[in-house]
């Protein structure tokens, strides 16, 4: 029988072979036809090919399913969004300046500690500002710089016209009204919104070369790759730090999905040896898949052009919660080296790498980055569904980086409570749109 097993399992099913659709039907298709032992063993692995296939359809429609749930906005933060532009239109107070006439030399003043979120969520946004600011043991010294896109510009500034949270100082600033934000000067981001190939990649259909084979990990990151956001000059906008803020000497940029959990003041403190980007590095750590990304995981190393200019095993670094010296920058042609290998990547239609806005971060930042301490920055709620949360609770500042956002019905509900709990509820506007807690 093992001989028979072993010769079968080396061979091409014969053609034509029916392949049960169960164990049930190869039991009733035994009893009927006495089958010897080759033909028995054909159709055992015809059955457990046949079941193979059906688990990996199943698991790839459940990765699709998560993927669109992620591409999309759920209905109450539309409303909120919506509610909020009204606002700004009828309401004298949504529209006053912020900050305050008074407090705007702040700003600009590097005795304070600024922060810089880009994002066009409105929810998002209110979550990350509150969190710093309530685990700040220095708020009076938060400046916080909210960046956001013309279609949320009106939203964002009711929002933080009418919830204010002193003594922090905030400002909301469009995208529109920077004037050094020019097609000139970022003549690379605008060719990417505007390439065919690039769009197609992006807004075409994502099940079109979704292999059957590949592990579900695999399936999720190409998918999660292929979000029209990393397109968006709002995913780009870090680069340009130094330009946007040119009397800063220092910031902390925060991506819109993670919440401030202890005091942020200490980074201020990090002396980064006179490297531009203070950042948690990403290949080691106790866990194995989130703490385990280098050059490889996100450059293509088969292509030439990377092969020849990196080393495939050095540690790649996270965006999210990254300290700035934008001092140190300026001194640097970190853009220009931006800006070549997007250009780069684009004459080779994509084949440098695939993934988001991080590999060519990884590319003008290297030998600029100075590795921080883990705890400052916990990475992967958005995606790792084994999350010890005892070192979420300790954690700085913890990152639903991935496609389970806590804001959308997908979140893993042991991890929501930790960014729900920054949510009020009882707020009118939040009410109104019917945004429930879990």
């Amino acid at each position: 029988m093992y001989d028979v097993l072993s010769q079968v399992s080396n061979e091409e099913l014969p053609e034509g072979f029916t392949v049960p659709e169960s164990f049930n039907d190869l039991v009733a298709e035994m009893k009927m036809n006495q089958y010897d032992a080759k033909t028995f063993a054909f159709k055992m692995k015809a059955l457990v090919e046949h079941l193979e296939q059906q688990t990996r359809s199943s698991k790839l429609q459940e990765y699709l399913y998560r993927h669109f749930a992620s591409s999309g906005i759920p209905n109450g933060m539309h409303c909120l969004t919506l509610r909020l532009a009204d606002e700004y239109s009828s309401n004298a107070q949504a529209r006053r300046q912020l900050p305050a006439p008074e407090l705007v030399p702040r700003l600009t003043d590097n005795l304070y500690h600024h922060f810089v979120l880009a994002t066009d969520n409105v929810l998002a946004a209110s979550v990350v500002v509150a969190s710093a600011v309530r685990a700040s043991s220095k708020p009076e010294k938060i400046v916080f710089h909210v960046i956001t896109d013309k279609k949320t510009y009106a939203a964002m500034h009711s929002w933080f016209a009418l919830h204010h949270l002193p003594p922090s100082v905030i400002e909301v600033k469009g995208v529109h009204q920077f004037d050094w934000l020019t097609k000139d000067n970022v003549p690379v981001l605008e060719a990417m919104e505007t390439h065919i190939e690039i769009r197609r990649y992006y807004h075409g259909d994502h099940v079109v070369g979704t292999n059957l084979n590949d592990s579900p990990r695999i399936v999720a990151s190409k998918l999660q790759a292929r979000s029209p956001k990393y397109i968006s000059i709002m995913n780009h906008l870090r680069i340009y730090l130094p330009e946007l803020f040119p009397k800063l000497h220092k910031v902390v940029f925060l991506d819109d999905d993670i919440v401030v959990q202890h005091d942020l003041s200490p980074l201020w403190d990090i002396d980064l040896h006179g490297k531009v980007n203070g950042a948690v590095e990403t290949c080691r750590g106790d866990d194995q898949w989130v703490m385990s990304k280098r050059f490889r995981t996100y450059l293509n190393f088969s292509h030439p052009f990377i092969s020849k200019n990196f080393d495939p095993e050095q540690c790649a670094w996270a965006y999210g919660m990254n300290i700035f010296d934008l001092q140190a920058w300026r001194k640097t042609n970190i853009r220009e080296t931006y800006h070549y290998w997007l250009k780069e990547n684009l004459n080779s239609n994509l084949t440098l790498w695939r993934l988001g806005t991080l590999p060519p971060a990884l590319i003008a930042f290297n030998g600029h980055v100075h590795p921080i301490d883990p705890s400052w920055h916990m990475l992967g709620l958005g995606y790792q569904t084994d999350t010890n949360l005892n070192n979420v609770r300790k954690a700085a500042v913890i990152h639903y980086n991935g496609q389970a956002k806590p804001w959308l019905d997908i979140a893993f509900p042991e991890l929501r409570p930790f960014w729900t709990k920054y949510i009020n509820y009882s707020n009118d506007f939040i009410k109104n749109c019917h945004i429930l807690e879990p």
